[in-house]
């Protein structure tokens, strides 16, 4: 299902999206080493405040050392960010997070299970990587049928990303019961704080307001499908491990329109 969002992502870049990493390079660097630092480190932060068991806590880290969310353009749009800034950081920090990601996660949770990050590295390349290179390729040669498709991507993504969510909770209903209150609380400050964090270090820069936007919500709104993927993966011995994704997806959505607004007013 995550693969066939990734697909649905590929068929919506264009060429000129990867050109803004190479012509616009000092923002897009301060944004991912923003992303793949404050996230990671926030949640290995929270781990620790809250004395979370390990379960929960691999769950927390993976979703804290993805890549940015693919949501995140659309809510940049409506906040009026700088969108060409945050469709680059999306390319760039997804591009990265086959070596970023299963390093991170070894680095951060290494003490506490066994990390296969070489298998994590393939699983994202396979369902990540691969999917977004076929629906370029889709763009590039049947541009008629890609053309057909894309106005209902939105609506597609959407539904998928409801099944996603919907699947990983019915799988652990019982165990979401016992920990659901914790894992919402993390799971929200979490949000919020990269939310906060991304904007500030914008202003600490001195980068124009859209801008510092766009940093916000890149760094706040996590690639937390591919979270629950990974821990359904590679970390099947400890089930709670999909939850923080699962209530981070559903969560970054309602976060992300609230910023949008308040971004927007201001």
């Amino acid at each position: 299902m995550l693969g066939a969002i990734m697909f649905g992502m590929g068929l919506t870049l264009a060429p000129q999206d990867f050109k803004i990493v190479l012509s616009r390079p000092k923002d897009i660097l301060i944004g991912c080493f923003t992303q793949f630092t404050v996230m990671p480190l926030l949640a290995l932060g929270l781990t620790w405040a809250f004395s979370l068991p390990k379960e929960l806590a691999i769950g927390v880290i993976l979703v804290g050392c993805c890549p940015g969310g693919t949501a995140s353009n659309v809510i940049t749009y409506l906040a009026k960010g700088d969108l060409a800034l945050s469709v680059g950081m999306t390319a760039a920090s997804t591009l990265l997070a086959p070596l970023l990601t299963p390093f991170l996660v070894w680095f951060l949770a290494g003490t506490m299970v066994d990390v296969d990050t070489v298998g994590m590295l393939m699983s994202i390349v396979y369902v990540v990587i691969a999917p977004i290179v076929c629906g370029l390729l889709c763009q590039r040669f049947l541009p008629k049928v890609t053309k057909c498709v894309t106005p209902y991507l939105p609506a597609f993504s959407s539904v998928v990303i409801a099944l996603v969510v919907g699947t990983v909770v019915s799988h652990n209903a019982d165990q979401l019961l016992t920990a659901g209150l914790l894992v919402v609380a993390v799971v929200m400050i979490h949000n919020l704080l990269g939310l906060g964090i991304g904007f500030t270090v914008g202003r600490l820069l001195h980068l124009q307001r859209p801008k510092c936007v766009a940093l916000s919500i890149e760094v706040g709104m996590q690639n937390s499908g591919l979270a629950s993927s990974l821990a359904v993966l590679h970390f099947a011995a400890y089930p709670l491990a999909t939850i923080p994704g699962a209530v981070f997806s559903v969560w970054h959505n309602i976060s992300g329109a609230l910023a949008a607004k308040l971004y927007s007013d201001n």
